[in-house]
């Protein structure tokens, strides 16, 4: 039988045991921090690729964040100039209102006049709503760049007012709409797309018994190019009412001004016929693209005058004077006619952009319900890269502590064991 003899050195026991403990301290100390921050990656070390998937996350958050910033801003520059437009057509409203009102047969030149004053005021308050600013200062119409003041007008050189910018709409993105709207396609009107203009007469002395209808765009719509902006004189130079006994023949000729491509300065003259002693309706087709009909009897030099409306101011200023200079029932009546297609025309324009806020409004919703989903997803991502299941933190504090416990209790009892103590 062999015995082999081994030599335990009681300070390389008590040196081991100090180890233990402290390591088991310090495991103790690390899970208490995580239970008292809530999280298992307290500094990056002690999981790196949890740390940096928290750090992505928080970052995305934050961008996110500073998205909806912007986009609140952005919504309340939209929503304002949605609110504004609805003031522009309540004004509209009633300034067809007012003009219908000037029709009325029992009006006076004076009565029309006051009406024209009204007129006037809502006029000045709809180019002032076209001219506003958002709470930064910051034009509401200013479309894709225009000075402080978008609309300038009226000015004494044609056009009698302008948008002082560039026209169109900005694009949105995924995270953000436009902080303006297109004033130019709100309240400046284009003769081909829209066809607003005015037709005034100019009666000879002698005769003054011939009116004019709305001028309208000929049906089929007409490209473009054939409907060049420029104005136009309906001029007659001859009523022969003796040639053909019953017959009276007119002829008026056309001058346009300024000259269009590959359309000639004066158009040929036309010769129309109708009952002698009768009312004649004569339809105008030889301005390109458009139309006019003129009612009564003409007489020589008789001349009606064809202007394009630039803008939905124009339309309001020459309802204005048109009313306001109407020399008896029958010219009011022509004015009023006219100016209730023109206005028609603008409000439609206004109502389009209005719509066009509305889409951008919901977009802007449907953008913020996006980024909010985005936001919970991202902390859910965060979450589970860096914080710590209470249970499982706790039931680990726990066995950690209990094992400290164990370990402090057993080093007591054998530190106890010694030689000298046993002898004493």
């Amino acid at each position: 039988m062999t015995t082999s003899f081994s030599r335990i050195g009681s300070a390389n026991t008590y040196d081991n045991a100090l180890r233990n403990l402290s390591t088991r301290q310090s495991a103790l100390s690390n899970l208490q921090e995580n239970l008292t921050s809530g999280k298992k990656v307290v500094r990056a070390s002690d999981d790196p690729t949890g740390a940096a998937q928290a750090e992505r996350a928080l970052n995305r958050i934050s961008r996110i964040a500073t998205d909806q910033r912007a986009l609140e801003s952005q919504r309340n520059s939209i929503a304002m100039a949605e609110s504004t437009l609805g003031d522009v057509t309540d004004a509209l409203q009633s300034f067809r209102e007012l003009v219908v009102s000037a029709g009325n047969g029992t009006h006076t030149a004076a009565d029309r006049k006051t009406i024209a004053l009204q007129l006037t005021g809502l006029r000045d308050q709809i180019f002032a709503a076209a001219n506003t600013k958002d709470t930064n200062g910051q034009p509401l119409f200013s479309a894709l760049g225009s000075a402080l003041v978008p609309f300038v007008g009226p000015q004494t050189t044609a056009p009698d007012y302008k948008f002082n910018g560039l026209p169109g709409q900005s694009a949105s993105s995924e995270v953000w709409i436009p902080f303006a709207l297109d004033g130019d396609g709100a309240f400046m009107l284009q003769s081909a797309r829209d066809g607003a203009y005015n037709a005034n007469m100019s009666n000879s002395p002698t005769a003054p018994q011939l009116q004019t209808g709305a001028v309208t765009l000929t049906p089929p719509p007409t490209p473009p190019i054939l409907v060049p902006g420029s104005s136009y004189a309906i001029k007659f130079t001859s009523v022969d009412s003796t040639t053909v006994p019953g017959t009276t023949t007119a002829i008026y000729g056309i001058t346009e001004t300024p000259i269009a491509p590959g359309v000639p300065a004066v158009i040929a003259p036309v010769s129309v016929s109708y009952p002698t002693g009768k009312s004649a309706s004569i339809t105008v087709t030889g301005m390109p693209g458009l139309s006019v009909t003129l009612t009564g009897t003409p007489a020589v030099n008789d001349t009606v005058t064809v202007k394009p409306n630039p803008s939905l101011f124009s339309v309001l200023n020459n309802a204005i004077n048109d009313i306001g200079n109407a020399a008896d029932g029958n010219a009011a009546t022509q004015a009023v006619s006219q100016a209730l297609g023109n206005i028609d025309i603008g409000m439609s324009r206004v109502s389009a952009v209005r719509g066009q806020a509305g889409d951008l409004l919901n977009r802007a919703d449907r953008i913020t319900s996006n980024q909010t989903a985005r936001s919970i997803q991202l902390e859910a991502d965060r979450s589970r890269a860096e914080d710590l299941d209470m249970v499982k933190g706790i039931s680990d504090f726990q066995k950690a502590q209990t094992g400290y416990q164990a370990a402090l209790q057993s080093y007591a009892q054998v530190q106890k064991l010694s030689l000298f103590n046993y002898i004493g």
